[in-house]
């Protein structure tokens, strides 16, 4: 996955259109039933490493509401398995798409601790004028 929507969001959906991967889906389409905001899906986010900054963090127009989280690898299959967060796909023949079966790319440039907080896009990327 790598990065995450909070609850900061104003549900505008600019993100879902720019998205490459198709990972981000409107609050009514969460698979969270709980989720009152656009929701990130951690198994298809590959944050737009090919791109200078994430596309969705790039046309976001509320300040801090996409924040990175841990690398979808198998380093981390447990904190997205076992993570109320997420709701993970599963596939008819291949079964939950966890970061063992479906590992996507991510920002090494990104520290672990910076994931951890679960700090800013646009504050590592420098996307905010400040």
């Amino acid at each position: 996955m790598a990065v995450m929507i909070t609850d900061l969001c104003i549900n505008c959906d600019a993100c879902i259109d720019e998205c490459p991967a198709t990972a981000i889906v409107s609050a009514d389409s969460s698979p969270r039933d709980d989720w009152d905001y656009t929701y990130v899906k951690p198994e298809k986010c590959i944050e737009c490493v090919d791109s200078a900054v994430p596309k969705c963090a790039d046309v976001c127009p509320t300040e801090g509401c996409i924040v990175w989280d841990m690398p979808y690898d198998s380093d981390y299959n447990d904190y997205y398995v076992d993570n109320d967060a997420y709701v993970i796909r599963v596939h008819k023949k291949k079964g939950l798409m966890s970061p063992e079966v479906s590992p996507q790319p991510w920002r090494e440039a990104i520290s672990a601790s910076d994931r951890e907080q679960h700090v800013a896009v646009g504050e590592t990327l420098k996307l905010y004028n400040s």
